[in-house]
C-alpha cells in the first residue's frame, strides 16, 4: 500500500500537523473613537478619537474666516482657514494655529458649487479618505450631502434636520439654528448643531451615537468645517 506523501507544513516524524495560522482580521480604522493616527508627523494622539467637537468659525471681512475646532476639554484640536474670494473652495486643517502640520485637505472637483463635491485627502499619504457631495437640487428646500467613501461608493448622508424648520430658514427667519443629522447604513453616526451667534458661527459635532464606528472622523471632521463655510457664505 503507498504511503501519501507528507505535505509540506506537516512536522516530519510527528502524527500531528502544523496547521497553518489562522488569518487576522483586518487592522481597525485608526481615525474612529477607539483608534489614533499612527506614523509621521499625523495629527496628535486622540486628535481624531473624540466624540464631541466644538467648531468655532470667525469671519474677517476681507482676508476670509477661520475655524477654530475644539475638542471635548477645551482644547484646540485642529485649526482651518478659509480663503476669500476663491473660487475654488480649497480649505487646509492643521493642528494649530500656526500651520505647522496639515492633516486634511478639502478641495473641490469644480468652481461652481451647486451640486459640488468635495475631496477629503490625507497630504500626509496623499490617500483619499473619502468625497461629500451637496445635493444641489435638493438643497433648494432642505440641504443634503451624501457621504463617499475612498472610491466613490456612497455610504451614507448627511441631512437638515426638517423640512420644516428649513423652511421656516429660507423664507421666514434665519434666527432659527440649523441642525444636521449624519448616517452610515441607515445607522446615526453624527450629528451637527448650530448655536445661534450673531457674531460667531459655532457648529458642535456629536459622535456619541456611532458605537459602531462607522464613520471616519475625518469625514466628520471635514464635513463640520465644509458646513459652516458654505452656510457662512450663503447668509
Amino acid at each position: 500500500m503507498n504511503t501519501p506523501p507528507i505535505p509540506s507544513h506537516a512536522a516530519q516524524g510527528s502524527d500531528t500537523a502544523v496547521l497553518d495560522p489562522i488569518p487576522s482580521s483586518p487592522p481597525a480604522n485608526p481615525y474612529t473613537s477607539h483608534g489614533t493616527p499612527q506614523g509621521g508627523a499625523a495629527a496628535p494622539a486622540g486628535a481624531f478619537g473624540g466624540q464631541n467637537y466644538l467648531i468655532r468659525r470667525k469671519v474677517f471681512k476681507i482676508f476670509g474666516a477661520a475655524f477654530h475646532i475644539y475638542d471635548a476639554h477645551g482644547q484646540l484640536a485642529f485649526y482651518s482657514k478659509q480663503k476669500a474670494f476663491k473660487l475654488k473652495e480649497d480649505l487646509r486643517i492643521y493642528t494649530d494655529e500656526q500651520m505647522t502640520t496639515e492633516v486634511l485637505t478639502i478641495k473641490a472637483r469644480n468652481v461652481i458649487d451647486f451640486g459640488a463635491t468635495y475631496d477629503v485627502v490625507d497630504p500626509q499619504s496623499q490617500q483619499m479618505v473619502g468625497s461629500l457631495r451637496r445635493r444641489g437640487m435638493k438643497s433648494i428646500l432642505r440641504d443634503e450631502w451624501l457621504i463617499l467613501d475612498a472610491n466613490e461608493r456612497e455610504i451614507g448622508s448627511i441631512k437638515e434636520d426638517s423640512v420644516a424648520l428649513a423652511l421656516v430658514r429660507r423664507f421666514l427667519t434665519n434666527l432659527v439654528p440649523q441642525a444636521f443629522s449624519g448616517t452610515v447604513g441607515g445607522h446615526a453616526v453624527c450629528r451637527f448643531s448650530q448655536n445661534f451667534n450673531p457674531f460667531v458661527s459655532k457648529i458642535q459635532l456629536d459622535y456619541s451615537m456611532d458605537s459602531q464606528d462607522l464613520l471616519d472622523r475625518r469625514l466628520g471632521i471635514a464635513a463640520a468645517v465644509l458646513l459652516g463655510a458654505i452656510e457662512g457664505r450663503q447668509n
